[in-house]
C-alpha cells in the first residue's frame, strides 16, 4: 500500500479507545502527514434508528457556514425566464427536455447536485432510476424542486450538502478540508450536529446519537465526543 507509512505515522497519533472532544480532533488531523493534495474531512454518524422504518427515517440539508471547500456541480432543470436565473446564480448545466434525453441516452451525470422548477417534475421524475440512487433526485423536502432556482444553486455553491441515513444507521457527509483553519472545522462540525439533532424522529427511542468519528481522506478515524463541542464552537465565534 503506497500510502502504509503515512497512514500508520498519522494513526500513531490517535488513541482508538479514546473519544476526544471535537477540537481536539480536529487538531489531531492537522498534525498528520500531508498528502500531495487537499484531503477531504469526513464525518460518519451512527444514529439508533431503523431506517427501514418510515417513521425512523432522517433526511434533510445542513449549511456549512465555512463551505465543503469543493467545487460543486450543480445541474438545473428548468425552461425559459428560469434558465437565465439559473445560469446568474452560477449553474453549471441547465436544460429540459434535452437534459432528460441527454442523462436517459447518453447516461450523462457529470454533476454533484439537481434543481428543478416543479413544473418540469413531470419529466424529471422518469429519471429516479437513474438519480435516485445517487442521492441526485430533486426533492422538495430538501428545497431542490422550487421556483427560486437561484436560490437554490446559490446555497448549493455555497456549502449547503444533503444528508440522509444510509441502510446501517449512518450518516456521512464532508465537512471541510484539511487546509481549513481548525476554527472553520469545528463551526462546520458543530453545524451538522445539531442539524442532526433537530432531525431526531419522534419514533426513535433510546439512545440517538451513538458515534461520531472524523477522519481525512487517507487518514485514521478519529472518535469524538460530539457533546463536547457546543462550548468550544461558541468559544471560536
Amino acid at each position: 500500500m503506497a500510502e502504509g507509512k503515512s497512514y500508520k505515522a498519522a494513526a500513531t497519533l490517535v488513541d482508538r479507545e479514546k473519544l476526544y472532544a471535537p477540537k481536539e480532533a480536529i487538531a489531531l488531523l492537522a498534525q498528520a502527514p500531508k498528502k500531495k493534495f487537499d484531503e477531504s474531512v469526513d464525518l460518519a454518524i451512527r444514529l439508533g434508528v431503523d431506517p427501514r422504518k418510515a417513521d425512523q427515517m432522517v433526511r434533510g440539508t445542513v449549511s456549512l457556514p465555512n463551505g465543503s471547500g469543493k467545487t460543486v456541480r450543480v445541474a438545473v432543470f428548468a425552461a425559459g425566464d428560469k434558465v437565465a436565473e439559473a445560469r446568474e446564480a452560477g449553474a453549471d448545466i441547465i436544460g429540459a427536455q434535452d437534459l432528460v434525453d441527454r442523462i436517459q441516452k447518453e447516461n450523462f451525470l457529470d454533476f454533484d447536485a439537481a434543481v428543478a422548477t416543479p413544473d418540469l417534475m413531470g419529466l424529471v421524475g422518469r429519471l429516479g432510476k437513474v438519480l435516485g440512487p445517487r442521492g441526485l433526485m430533486p426533492n422538495p423536502k430538501t428545497g431542490t424542486v422550487t421556483m427560486d432556482v437561484g436560490k437554490a444553486v446559490r446555497e448549493i455553491k455555497a456549502g449547503k450538502l444533503e444528508y440522509r441515513v444510509d441502510k446501517g444507521g449512518n450518516v456521512h457527509l464532508s465537512m471541510g478540508k484539511r487546509s481549513f483553519e481548525d476554527n472553520a472545522l469545528l463551526e462546520n462540525f458543530q453545524a451538522v450536529i445539531d442539524e442532526i439533532v433537530r432531525a431526531k424522529p419522534s419514533a426513535a427511542k433510546g439512545k440517538y446519537i451513538r458515534g461520531v468519528t472524523i477522519s481525512s481522506t487517507m487518514g485514521p478515524g478519529i472518535k469524538v465526543d460530539w457533546s463536547r463541542g457546543r462550548e468550544a464552537a461558541e468559544a471560536a465565534s
